[in-house]
């Protein structure tokens, strides 16, 4: 059962009807999927995975990521940093 219609343009432009974007909550900017999905075709919005459900899903039978601190993070950016700009 359909929810909304939108009309193709002569250059390949579609709208996202309002309904669909208040029910997404997509704007201005959101990045839309387009999936094939055994013959039909699936829209989703992108961007709204934590780092750990991408850790889940690359990592399923592993212990779940230790919490750490944004001075941890820090510490460890500035590592790699340093370890990709280092010099021999």
């Amino acid at each position: 059962m359909a929810i909304a219609h939108s009309k193709v343009t002569a250059q390949g432009q579609i709208s996202v009807p309002a309904e669909i974007r208040r029910k997404l909550g997509i704007g201005p900017g959101s990045v839309l999927e387009w999936a094939d999905a055994h013959g039909e075709v699936v829209i989703r919005r992108t961007g709204r995975y934590s780092s750990a459900a991408l850790h889940r899903s690359l990592f399923p039978d592993g212990p779940p990521p230790r919490k750490r601190s944004l001075e941890d993070l820090k510490a460890g950016l500035r590592l790699a940093v340093r370890r990709r700009h280092a010099r021999d």
